[in-house]
């Protein structure tokens, strides 16, 4: 019974806090010779990253102090949809879109199908610093698309193999987590209820 209860407590201080990593920032605590990392953003012990994000990408990242609150949602066996806004150079058509939500041979794997849709820009979206490079006479688009894997550099790559070349690349949501429905600035944290998983 006791051991119940301290099980039971510790489940209740458990820990699960929504990140806004900046561009270039390194998804990771140790110190970097030329960039910065979370520890410049956020300073609470005990806590790790549970999934990565590239230099370039921006956007949601969960840390948690619990290991296998760390597995699940990190780990591609429980399939946590992931959803990416990607600026791309070029305006989609039907086709690019529907390649670019089916498998795709990428070489060394093959993408599982997923979720592709053009939009527009969202209105909560922040200005990147440095902003993207723009080309004069080549117009930009948005797509939001949801996976529920991630292999190194995935989106950019699919994009690349569609033709549109990602300029910009954001993690907006990770399961039921939403930079929409948490407004993060870059650099901002926010320590969340674990209820919902």
């Amino acid at each position: 019974m006791l051991a119940f209860l301290l099980i039971n407590n510790l489940s209740c201080v458990m820990k699960l806090i929504l990140f806004n990593k900046p561009f270039q920032v390194m998804s990771q605590f140790s110190a970097h010779e030329s960039r910065p990392t979370l520890a410049n953003y956020i300073s609470v012990p005990g806590i790790y990253p549970a999934g990565r994000l590239d230099a370039d990408s921006e956007g949601l990242m969960l840390l948690t102090d619990d290991g296998k609150l760390q597995h699940q949602i990190s780990h591609p066996d429980h399939k946590e949809s992931k959803t990416y806004l990607v600026q791309v150079e070029g305006q989609p058509n039907q086709d690019q879109l529907r390649f670019l939500s089916e498998p795709i041979d990428l070489g060394d794997f093959v993408t599982q199908q997923c979720r592709v849709q053009h939009i527009l820009e969202p209105e909560w979206l922040w200005p990147r610093n440095p902003p993207i490079r723009i080309r004069l006479g080549i117009p930009t688009s948005w797509l939001a698309i949801t996976l529920k894997e991630g292999k190194n550099r995935q989106v950019r790559r699919m994009t690349a193999a569609a033709g549109l070349p990602t300029l910009r690349l954001i993690r907006s949501a990770i399961g039921p987590y939403s930079l929409a429905t948490h407004p993060l600035m870059p650099g901002e944290w926010l320590e969340v209820n674990t209820a919902t998983y």
